[in-house]
């Protein structure tokens, strides 16, 4: 699926560079693995390729998707729950492991629209940053765009 050089996004982690793609030996059975280096804080991550579709391991996305995330972060008809800030974190934890750019703006967008709002939690700004850094991230290489253009564009949103 990927190549040794390619971009590709790991959940919860963020956009990567496939360094290798190496084979190791484990239990008696020859395993080959993607080697990632996530780019928001260096770490190496090693990723089986057989299993690489259930991690939830995905290319960068399109264009077009591009568009439908900032449609996303551009919605201001919705509601937000009501319910305390710790099952509202453990939600939105949820949306942000599947890996998905769009639950990940949905999140960016609720906390900034729950930030007009009242005073978030450290947990709440931890996972704001997290979201943000997550998004502004892919959709600069999805644009081939500086990243703080893209955060510049998405704060606008907010404002």
């Amino acid at each position: 699926m990927f190549s040794e050089g390619d971009m590709a996004v790991y959940p919860a982690h963020g956009v990567g560079l496939i360094q290798a793609i190496e084979t190791q030996t484990i239990g008696g059975v020859d395993q080959s693995f993607y080697v990632m280096k996530i780019l928001d804080n260096d770490m190496t991550i090693m990723i089986p390729t057989a299993t690489s579709d259930n991690v939830g391991l995905r290319a960068i996305i399109s264009n077009d998707e591009v568009t439908e995330v900032i449609g996303i972060l551009k919605e201001r008809d919705i509601k937000i729950n009501a319910q305390t800030w710790n099952r509202r974190y453990r939600d939105y934890m949820e949306k942000i492991k599947t890996g998905s750019v769009f639950e990940v703006a949905v999140v960016l967008r609720d906390l900034f629209l729950l930030k007009e709002d009242k005073e978030l939690s450290y947990g709440e700004r931890k996972m704001l940053d997290t979201a943000k850094s997550l998004l502004v991230k892919e959709l600069s290489l999805a644009k081939h765009t500086e990243e703080e253009q893209v955060e510049k564009q998405i704060e606008k949103l907010f404002v």
